[in-house]
């Protein structure tokens, strides 16, 4: 039988698609993969403007039921909220009500294809938004107003953060505020007392180097998206025994005879 290697799922939308790029120098997939080589297979299963609603109707076909001999999920990363968290417009449809995005969130977590591999689930809060930068660049995209508020997405967040705890086994990855409070410590002078990083009555700080739309991340910001998820990772090492597949000089002993 061919080999079959347990997986890293990166499931969600164009946060992860996005993962896979290299931007100066850095891909969060490719060091995540590197991480694992030869232990896991990193799969990204981010699927750009989708929201929870798109992701529970599409489940079933990017995780079929697990049988004999199929790739088994050892480790679930699910982010999504970007998008549930857009305001309605006539220009865009993709909002989800914060009540039904946290039910989307625990089907998605409990859903009988993924349960059956048993994974240790990671749920990743969505990132902070710079609605300065987003206000003006919807309204030179044609949309009548901002398509995302700061204030709401940060709901969003912390609606994942209430879903991760009511869901045993369950690990949250706060990426809301690994983005945020580095934003912070870079932005010199910054009144923590007045509105957060973003906002509209305020500044947008050291977010401009971390959100460069406002809202999709910088190679910094999966710098320190990966950091907050390598130590729960187990790293790679080539002199482990669980490889699927023999070290060179056992092999290169074999060929000898």
């Amino acid at each position: 039988m061919a080999t079959s290697y347990p997986q890293i799922v990166l499931f969600g939308d164009s946060l992860f698609q996005n993962a896979v790029d290299t931007v100066d120098g850095f891909s969060f997939q490719a060091a995540l993969q590197q991480q694992v080589l030869r232990r896991f297979d990193v799969v990204n299963r981010g699927l750009s403007g989708y929201n929870t609603s798109h992701a529970l109707r599409a489940l079933e076909q990017i995780f079929p039921p697990l049988v004999p001999g199929s790739p088994k999920i050892e480790y679930l990363f699910i982010l999504f909220g970007a998008n549930d968290a857009c305001v309605p417009l006539p220009t865009n449809h993709q909002h989800v009500p914060l009540e039904k995005y946290k039910a989307n969130l625990a089907r998605i977590i409990t859903h009988p294809n993924i349960a059956a591999h048993e994974p240790k689930i990671f749920l990743v809060t969505p990132p902070p938004l710079d609605q300065i930068l987003r206000t003006r660049l919807d309204l030179a995209n044609g949309h009548p107003s901002v398509t995302r508020h700061a204030k709401i997405s940060a709901a969003y967040s912390e609606a994942a953060r209430q879903v991760a705890a009511e869901n045993d086994g369950v690990t949250l990855v706060d990426l809301w505020k690994g983005i945020m409070d580095t934003a912070i410590a870079k932005t010199p002078d910054f009144d923590t007392s007045g509105p957060p990083l973003g906002y509209p009555e305020g500044v947008r700080g050291y977010l401009e180097h971390l959100l460069p739309d406002g809202l999709h991340l910088s190679s910094e910001s999966y710098r320190i998206f990966y950091d907050l998820v390598k130590h729960h990772i187990p790293e790679g090492d080539r002199l482990l025994p669980d490889w699927q597949l023999a070290p060179w000089l056992e092999e290169d002993e074999y060929l000898k005879g």
